[in-house]
């Protein structure tokens, strides 16, 4: 695990790319080491860990995309989003 938030530089920067995860949820590790491992460019925040205003907003975002808060969400482009840890629809949405 990372920090809190923050972004891990990529060589791919085709996409807009933010991961939200739960610092406990090997799923979200496993999402984050697929993007790290295929130099995708991506912001991230563990939402567990946030407070405050921060938390509030990532909420609003997450439910947004899926209502039930399942963990990993990659959204991509503020367009897309994979809900749980699908490498197969990553590499879909991310042209891979």
């Amino acid at each position: 695990m990372g920090n809190v938030k923050g972004h891990v530089d990529g060589t791919k920067r085709d996409h807009r790319v933010m991961l939200y995860g739960l610092s406990t949820c090997g799923w979200c590790e496993d999402a984050r080491k697929f993007l790290v491992e295929r130099g995708v460019d991506f912001d991230y925040a563990y939402v567990d860990l946030l407070d405050g205003d921060e938390l509030a907003a990532a909420v609003e975002d997450v439910k947004k995309w899926n209502e039930g808060m399942i963990f990993p969400l990659v959204v991509v482009n503020g367009s897309d989003a994979v809900v749980g840890y699908r490498p197969e629809r990553l590499e879909e949405v991310l042209g891979l």
